[in-house]
C-alpha cells in the first residue's frame, strides 16, 4: 500500500470528523441526548485518531541512527496500536459510562427536537464520503482479498485503521439515530440511554480487533506466504546457489522487509567469484519482491551428513565450540 494513498484517507477523515464533532456537540448542547454525546466524544477521539496516525507516519520517515540502525518505519505501528487504546477508552467506556448514566435518569428530549435527527442525517452523509475514500485508497492494493483478510494481513496501519473507524462510525450513528428516534416517538429516555450503549459495545469491539491486529505487526511479521515464494525462487532461480538451509524474513516497517537466509553454494575458485553470485542472488530477490530492500546472505557447502545433524552445514566449515562434541557440526541454532 501506498504510503500517500493511506495517508489521502487519513486526511479524508480527520476532516469530516471534525466537522462531524463540531455538529455533533452543538447537537447535544441544544438537547441533552446521551446519543449525541456518546457520539460526540466519538467523533472527537476519531480525530485523535487520525492525527496519531498522521503523527506516526511521519516520525516513520526518520533516517535509521545508530541506535536504530534499522529506521523507524515500525513507529506506524505503535501509533496504530495506541489508536486502538484511545478507542477503547475514550470512545468505548465513556459511551458505556454514559449509556449508564443516561439510564439512572431516562429523560426524554423536550427541546429542539428536530437537530439530533438533522444533525445525525448530515452526519452519516459526511462519513460516508469518508469511508468510500477510504475504500477507494484500500482497492488500490487489496486485490482478490475479502475486506477481513486485507485488515488481518495489511502490513501498512493505516487504513485497516481508517476502515474500521469509518465502519464504526456509520454503525454508530444509525444507532444513535435509532435511539433518538424512538426517543423523540414514545417519548422514553431509555431509548436513548440503549442507543449510547450500543454505540459503546461497538467501539469496544472494533478497538479491540485493532489492538489484536496492531499487536501482531509489532510483534513482527514475516513476509506472507507469496512474496516467501518468489524470494525462494530468485534465490534458487541460478547456479550461484544450490538449495536454502534455512530463511527467515521480518517487515521493517509496512513497505520494508528484512530476508536473511543460509544458503549451500558450490564450490569456488575464489571470494571474488562468491562474492558476485551472492550478488546477483540480492538483486534477483530485489527485482522479485521490491520491498525486500534489507537482504542478509550467508554463504555455506551443504552436506546431507550436516543436513540430518539438522544445520545443512558442511561439517568442515562449521566452527566447533567448547560444548561440541567432536566431529559434531556446531551451530544449530542456524550457524
Amino acid at each position: 500500500m501506498s504510503a500517500n494513498g493511506g495517508t489521502r484517507a487519513i486526511v479524508a477523515a480527520l476532516l469530516a470528523n471534525v466537522g462531524i464533532a463540531v455538529t455533533k456537540f452543538i447537537a447535544f448542547l441544544l438537547t441533552s441526548s446521551s446519543s449525541m454525546l456518546a457520539e460526540s466524544i466519538h467523533s472527537v477521539a476519531d480525530s485523535g485518531n487520525q492525527g496519531l496516525l498522521l503523527l506516526g507516519g511521519k516520525r516513520a520517515k526518520r533516517e535509521a541512527t545508530p541506535q536504530h540502525p534499522f529506521g523507524y518505519g515500525r513507529e506506524r505501528y505503535i501509533y496504530a496500536f495506541i489508536v486502538s487504546i484511545v478507542l477503547f477508552s475514550v470512545g468505548g467506556l465513556f459511551a458505556l459510562y454514559e449509556a449508564y448514566h443516561k439510564a439512572a435518569d431516562p429523560h426524554p428530549i423536550t427541546a429542539w427536537q428536530w437537530v439530533p435527527v438533522v444533525v445525525l442525517v448530515a452526519a452519516i452523509v459526511m462519513e460516508s464520503f469518508s469511508f468510500r475514500t477510504a475504500i477507494q485508497e484500500s482497492n488500490h492494493t487489496r486485490g482478490n482479498q475479502s475486506w477481513v483478510n486485507f485488515i488481518r494481513r495489511a502490513k501498512a496501519p493505516e487504513l485497516p485503521v481508517v476502515l474500521l473507524e469509518d465502519f464504526g462510525a456509520l454503525i454508530g450513528l444509525v444507532l444513535a439515530l435509532v435511539g433518538v428516534g424512538m426517543t423523540l416517538i414514545t417519548g422514553n429516555g431509555m431509548w436513548d440511554a440503549a442507543g449510547t450503549a450500543m454505540i459503546g459495545v461497538l467501539l469496544v469491539i472494533i478497538a479491540i480487533v485493532l489492538a489484536i491486529e496492531t499487536k501482531s505487526l509489532l510483534l513482527g511479521e514475516g513476509a506472507d506466504p507469496k512474496d516467501l515464494a518468489a524470494i525462494e525462487r530468485a534465490v534458487t532461480a541460478g547456479p550461484e546457489v544450490e538449495r536454502i538451509i534455512h530463511m527467515k524474513t521480518l517487515y521493517l516497517g509496512p513497505e520494508e522487509l528484512m530476508v536473511a537466509a543460509k544458503v549451500g553454494v558450490p564450490a569456488c575458485e575464489s571470494a571474488e567469484e562468491l562474492a558476485r553470485g551472492i550478488n546477483a542472488v540480492e538483486a534477483r530477490i530485489r527485482a522479485a519482491v521490491p520491498i525486500a530492500r534489507v537482504i542478509y546472505l550467508e554463504p555455506d557447502i551443504w552436506s546431507a551428513a550436516a543436513d540430518r545433524a539438522g544445520t545443512g552445514a558442511a561439517a568442515p566449515t562449521a566452527v566447533t565450540g567448547p560444548e561440541t562434541e567432536p566431529g559434531e557440526v556446531a551451530g544449530r541454532a542456524g550457524g
